[in-house]
């Protein structure tokens, strides 16, 4: 394994931290994944993307990443505090299919749009519906530490009890009686005994969709729930990393906190890392504001605030050029000049692969290109290694570039570097773009209009009588595989069979 002084910013501690893992090389990285009841959108990218990238790059320094990403089909309720339909049931409701139908249907897009994005598949993607047994027995080890208490068939956390042994509200930074005073009053909701309490599990309405049976009675699990159901199974009761959107930071995580600490007497993750928020120029992603952008609308440009399309691996790329922990806008004029930069680094690495070292003694050592190569790898790793900083990185990158262009037009000769360097500058910059940042080149389909161009030429070349081009013509395409029909009155092809 390399040897690379890794620093996380750990939300918990909010401050960054050396990175240790527990089983080295080994890391457990639990990430929450979508909640699967519409097309997925700007924020399921960010977390997505970001992730991906924390993956790959410790992968290539040489670490075994368990990465788990689960998808919540169950629990997720439309209001607050634990009231509300269950969203994926709503969805059902709506389109008149089984929860099921839509859940499957939206975790298919899901991955239909995370694979354009290039995202690597998690090793592990659980999902909530098939973990209700594990969930159950969380309930009733939470219930057999005291720290819970079931009313009517529903059963809820006892926050404020826990608090006497252990501190809620320790990643956000919330004060318990701060939240007690802030909260709403709980008219009609006379189950809990306090207003923070969290649900467990939520007693099923005769009308609800989804329900299992369970020692309380039919019912459901409690949104947060899962996410310490499937990570201690999956990775252990305690991991090395957690992440996840900053809007999840309270409560989701602060309950997944709890959770761990009730059932197994410390923090579920040792590292806490948070993305931060979208926005749409300048303000929060919202369908009542008129800005909620799905992935596919970007992808097409269908959409009323887009003035054209942008392919995924500017979306990709421009989510890079921000540092995860900062707030990302979206905006036109920034897209575009995502879509400049992402054109740029892949023409470079285009041009990366075409370079071939040629020896020639006569040509000195340049120490000064050598010491400028070196500084920029240098600093893209040490940037990476900071807390992930893709931002920095791409910049030394780009002088790396400018390195690579200059040999390519013959302003700096490979010779110059000697062969070690030479290489390590090819592979420094492709191994960043493609492993690490996990950029592609996004190939056009131009096979219709390159064949029609070929076409008109071909027809001119017969006007103009000019047989030696007509042949010409005729035989490149073949070569292609297609081949030139004369019709009547018009000028077609096929495939060559």
């Amino acid at each position: 394994m390399k040897s690379h002084h890794l620093k996380l910013y750990n939300t918990l501690s909010r401050e960054k931290e050396e990175f240790q893992a527990i089983n080295p090389p080994f890391v457990g990285m639990y990430v929450c994944g979508p909640t699967v009841y519409g097309d997925a959108h700007l924020g399921h990218a960010r977390p997505a993307v970001t992730f991906d990238t924390v993956n790959r790059y410790l992968t290539h320094l040489g670490y075994r990443v368990r990465y788990v990403r689960n998808i919540t089909d169950v629990g997720h309720l439309t209001g607050d505090a634990d009231e509300g339909e269950d969203k994926i049931a709503k969805k059902a409701k709506l389109e008149q299919l089984e929860p099921m139908e839509v859940a499957q249907q939206y975790t298919d897009t899901y991955h239909r749009d995370m694979a354009v994005l290039n995202t690597w598949k998690p090793s592990i993607e659980p999902r909530a519906t098939g973990h209700i047994p594990e969930q159950i027995a969380l309930v009733e080890a939470i219930l057999k530490e005291g720290l819970a208490y079931e009313v009517n068939g529903s059963v809820y956390f006892d926050v404020l009890k826990y608090n006497n042994q252990y501190q809620y509200g320790k990643l956000s930074g919330r004060v318990l009686d701060e939240l007690i005073s802030g909260t709403r009053d709980l008219d009609g909701q006379g189950e809990k005994r306090n207003s923070v309490d969290f649900a467990l599990w939520k007693k099923a309405a005769p009308e609800h969709l989804m329900k299992w049976d369970s020692p309380w009675g039919l019912g459901f699990p409690g949104w947060h729930l899962e996410c310490t159901a499937m990570s201690s199974k999956y990775l252990g009761t305690q991991f090395d990393i957690h992440g996840g959107g900053m809007d999840l930071m309270f409560p989701h995580h602060e309950c997944e906190i709890a959770q761990g600490n009730a059932c197994n007497h410390q923090d579920p993750a040792r590292y806490w890392m948070h993305n931060n928020m979208i926005t749409i120029n300048g303000q929060k992603m919202g369908k009542s504001l008129g800005n909620f952008i799905t992935l596919q609308e970007l992808f097409t440009g269908n959409h009323a605030l887009l003035e054209q399309a942008y392919s995924p691996m500017t979306i990709r790329y421009f989510m890079l050029t921000a540092h995860y922990r900062s707030t990302l806008d979206f905006s036109n004029e920034a897209l575009k000049a995502a879509q400049k930069g992402y054109k740029k680094m892949i023409n470079g690495l285009r041009t990366a692969h075409l370079l071939e070292y040629q020896a020639d003694d006569s040509i000195p050592v340049d120490e000064k290109q050598i010491q400028q190569i070196e500084s920029s790898i240098n600093n893209a790793y040490r940037a990476m290694d900071d807390d992930f900083n893709t931002a920095q990185a791409i910049g030394h990158l780009f002088n790396l570039l400018k390195k690579i262009n200059s040999i390519f037009t013959g302003q700096l000769k490979g010779a110059a570097l000697g062969e070690e360097v030479f290489s390590k500058l090819k592979n420094t910059y492709t191994t960043f773009v493609v492993d690490i940042l996990g950029l592609i080149e996004e190939k056009a389909d131009t096979q219709e209009s390159m064949i029609d161009l070929l076409l008109r030429l071909y027809g001119e070349a017969k006007t103009a009588r000019d047989y030696t081009k007509v042949d010409e013509i005729r035989a490149g395409l073949k070569d292609m595989g297609f081949v030139v029909k004369d019709m009547k009155d018009r000028i077609d092809w096929a495939y060559e069979e």
